[in-house]
């Protein structure tokens, strides 16, 4: 799975937008996860952009992850829809192998527009318009790293294309309201499209796989103001997220129901301990969601 940013860096666009890089290995589980096909909320993100500044659009490949919290809108993080080169255009697939398709339409020779074209026809992807906070990169103590893609002016929405519940998003305050000891005795678990924790070869550290939806539990560690420490460690049973997880969900299960208790942003550069993820029940992050959703 994967993600995200250094912990303990400042979130700035330039550092976030060189991590949402994709890899273009198939995708291989990860410790401690395994395939979410029942998430059919949750999607992955992808980019049909210039990569030689020619003006021509050349490349479309899988960057991040997020998921449906209402009919018309995909939330993700918003590091995931910045600094993008002028043209670019963002599409939304729920379906369970992107990388899959990618590789499909690949070995029939399209790449580009050509192949972004073929998703679309074949169902596996719609096009969206993207925004963010407009207060990110904020600072960090809250990054304001929170995004949507919107689907309400489109005439064809992931509805038309997938059957799905949108996740359930948290009252405000809710977290708090729950405190740190049900918190920490509760099931987490993170979901997306991202690569593997790192590992160590002849070059170096490498991050393999990615483009399938997959699922992780893990462990919780600390509640601040707009975020939440999740751990990741292999030892407890826990898995965890990665490069191109940003924006994906994370999930609290609470009486019995998940919520979508926030979004992935960042962790230890090597995926192998700490998940942080951006709070959804804050002022902040429901001010943002408020004019696209109807709030719990």
């Amino acid at each position: 799975m994967r993600r995200r940013l250094i912990f303990g860096i400042p979130l700035t666009a330039a550092f976030a937008a060189m991590l949402t890089l994709s890899s273009s290995a198939s995708a291989i589980s990860t410790y401690n996860s395994e395939p979410a096909p029942e998430r059919t909320e949750t999607g992955a993100m992808l980019v049909l952009q210039d990569t030689d500044g020619n003006g021509v659009n050349d490349r479309f490949d899988w960057h991040c992850s997020g998921a449906m919290i209402d009919r018309n809108t995909y939330l993700t993080a918003a590091h995931c829809v910045v600094d993008w080169p002028a043209g670019a255009k963002f599409y939304v697939s729920l379906s369970q192998d992107v990388q899959g398709a990618l590789d499909q339409s690949a070995a029939l020779g399209l790449s580009g527009v050509a192949q972004a074209q073929w998703f679309l026809d074949r169902g596996y992807a719609v096009e969206g318009d993207p925004t963010h906070d407009s207060a990110y990169p904020g600072n960090q103590s809250n990054s304001h790293d929170i995004g949507v893609i919107d689907f309400s002016r489109r005439a064809v929405t992931p509805a038309n294309r997938w059957a799905f519940k949108p996740a359930t998003l948290p009252a405000a305050g809710k977290l708090d309201a729950l405190g740190s000891r049900f918190l920490d005795s509760s099931v987490w678990t993170v979901v997306g499209y991202g690569v593997e924790e790192a590992t160590t070869g002849a070059g170096g550290q490498t991050h393999p796989g990615g483009g399938v939806r997959m699922k992780a539990e893990l462990g919780f560690d600390a509640l601040n103001e707009h975020w939440v420490r999740l751990k990741m460690t292999e030892s407890q049973g826990y898995g965890g997220a990665c490069y191109g997880d940003s924006g994906g969900p994370n999930f609290l299960k609470v009486n019995g129901a998940l919520i979508l208790a926030g979004t992935t942003i960042t962790g230890d550069t090597p995926c192998f301990s700490t998940n942080v993820i951006y709070r959804l029940d804050t002022p902040s992050a429901r001010s943002f969601l408020a004019p696209f959703v109807t709030l719990p």
